[in-house]
């Protein structure tokens, strides 16, 4: 008797140890836009669900980005439906022409809230996404061009609850011949290959080295990103072992300065994420690792948020604008949310590195 395809095959075992990894009852949402990847999630969710007490449904999000963008939507519903997805939800969103992050992170953002609405309304334990191989090596890539840290450059996570990602591990041409070999058809994004956007010359410049230097390199890049991510999660640890034993600010700066860099830069952003300081980036984290490593008798440091940082006394810790008192209960003294920081300003350093993101 003839099995599946091998792509097939290959997407339907990705699927099991995460269906395994669910409470009997359990309803799983797979995030569908109609292309290849999450169609053939879609398609191997369904599959297997079969062998275990777990449900499977759908969430498709129209972005109303393109024209056309709700029968592309309607298209997918309508194969997640054939496949026995249920529910199938599917939403139309307003993605704002402003603010921070340009419209992908943006219409990233909306998606996510929308996912957020369907599970608590349906009731689901978890959205599946259909991340490949591909696009976590697209990831690192985009992570080096950016001169990111290792938490960066640990790329996408498999799972961080409610979300996961089953195909994390299989190359992108597995879900477009899993789809072709299932008589599914997925949509290909033409804003994909919009040029304007650095993910997509980041995408252009991966097939390019790939096929200069060989087939392995997003595997290589994959790998890249596990061991990262060995080494971020053990400096997080450091990190707040660290946090606990300094307790409460002021902090002593011989205390600070006896850690290694990576692990100051990290206490430098739990310490102002706990003092609700928005978007802390990395010129901010220099500055304020300066009035400990680099000391002049430079002036406090402005965060985001209206906080200012500074040290006096042989102690660092949130001032008021002056740098001559210490801040009581949450003091904010009007600081611009981009405000200017110290002389002591440098390019990202490794340790120092902003948040990663997770989306192509």
């Amino acid at each position: 008797m003839t099995g599946p395809h091998p792509a097939v095959a290959a997407t339907r075992h990705a699927v099991r140890s995460h269906l395994a990894d669910c409470a009997p009852g359990a309803l799983v949402l797979v995030a569908c836009s109609g292309g290849a990847d999450s169609l053939a999630l879609a398609a191997a969710a369904a599959f297997e669900s079969r062998k275990f007490p777990v449900w499977i449904g759908a969430v498709i999000v129209d972005h109303g980005l393109q024209e056309g963008s709700d029968l592309v939507c309607r298209e997918a519903a309508e194969q997640c439906r054939r496949l026995g997805l249920d529910p199938v939800v599917t939403r139309r969103v307003r993605v704002s022409a402003s603010g921070g992050g340009g419209p992908e992170a943006r219409a990233r953002e909306s998606r996510y809230e929308v996912f957020e609405e369907v599970m608590a309304e349906c009731g689901a334990s978890s959205t599946w996404l259909g991340h490949t191989r591909d696009d976590q090596a697209e990831q690192v890539l985009l992570g080096l061009v950016r001169g990111s840290g290792t938490r960066t450059l640990s790329g996408i996570p498999r799972r961080r609850p409610p979300y996961e990602r089953p195909l994390l591990d299989l190359p992108r041409r597995d879900t477009v011949e899993a789809c072709r070999a299932q008589g599914l058809t997925p949509w290909a994004d033409p804003s994909n290959e919009d040029q304007t956007f650095l993910r997509n010359r980041v995408r252009r410049l991966l097939r390019s080295a790939t096929e200069e230097l060989g087939p392995g390199l997003p595997a290589a890049l994959a790998r890249t990103a596990a061991l990262a991510r060995e080494d971020a999660d053990a400096l997080d640890l450091f990190t707040a072992q660290a946090r606990r034993a300094m307790g409460p600010w002021p902090w002593p700066v011989s205390a600070v300065a006896g850690h290694p860099t990576a692990v100051r830069g990290r206490l430098w952003r739990s310490l102002a994420a706990e003092e609700g300081c928005p978007e802390v980036g990395s010129r901010h984290v220099l500055a304020v690792d300066a009035l400990v490593v680099g000391w002049r008798g430079q002036g406090p440091v402005a965060l985001p948020g209206g906080r200012w940082f500074g040290r006096r006394d042989g102690l660092v810790g949130f001032t008021d604008r002056s740098g001559r008192e210490w801040a009581v209960g949450g003091d904010r003294e009007g600081s611009p949310d981009d405000g200017p920081v110290s002389s002591a300003s440098a390019a990202p350093a490794e340790g120092l590195d902003g948040p990663a993101t997770e989306e192509k």
